[in-house]
């Protein structure tokens, strides 16, 4: 059976804790692949506080290059408007047909999942993986979804990964206030940020 994992994301930047929740999904649901797939529009945020896509896609592309299991997809990207969920689910299956396929995402943004354009269908078509951070209350997740069916309920797992405790918003706040950001990102990635001056004006 075929197992594929989907990062979707912003990422801006893309950090350790979203390439460990990845390895970490791929080894224990034995995926073949992670695609890493940045959002061109993501619907839930403002896209004014957003850096451009370029350099999104490029820090994206370096940081997985040195896993043989992660490849980066512009499928939202190349795509004209927001990036929905289940628009990429739905790209996903037709490509590659996977017997299994999983979306990895925060516990934060499942929390919201109830909110989500055509979420019914969504969990009918894949598995959501909740990536947890320390010191996350699980049962918040529970009860906001207690209003899902069951079987919808079912598709949600829960795994917890160390690493979230690094986060976007952290690491922009970071280079803003002149502070370091090494080892909470891959050394290209970082050397980018700087030679392109990015959140500068976060």
């Amino acid at each position: 059976m075929s197992s594929i994992a989907i990062m979707g994301g912003t990422f801006d930047p893309i950090h350790y804790g979203h390439l460990v929740a990845a390895e970490q999904v791929r080894h224990e649901f034995q995926c073949e692949q992670v695609l890493f797939i940045p959002a061109s529009i993501p619907p839930h945020k403002d896209k004014r506080l957003i850096s451009p896509v370029v350099h999104r896609l490029a820090m994206t592309q370096m940081a997985v290059v040195t896993n043989d299991y992660f490849t980066v997809s512009t499928l939202e990207i190349d795509r004209s408007g927001p990036s929905y969920t289940i628009d990429t689910v739905k790209a996903v299956k037709e490509k590659y047909n996977p017997d299994n396929l999983y979306f990895i995402t925060g516990a934060d943004a499942v929390l919201e999942i109830i909110s989500w354009k055509n979420v019914e269908q969504l969990l009918s078509a894949c598995n959501f993986v909740a990536a947890t951070r320390p010191g996350y209350d699980i049962s918040n997740l529970q009860h906001k979804l207690d209003g899902l069916p069951g079987e919808h309920l079912r598709k949600i797992i829960s795994i917890y990964i160390p690493a979230l405790a690094i986060s976007s918003t952290d690491i922009r706040r970071r280079v803003h206030k002149g502070e370091p950001i090494k080892y909470l990102l891959p050394e290209p990635v970082e050397h980018y940020i700087k030679k392109n001056n990015l959140y500068k004006e976060v």
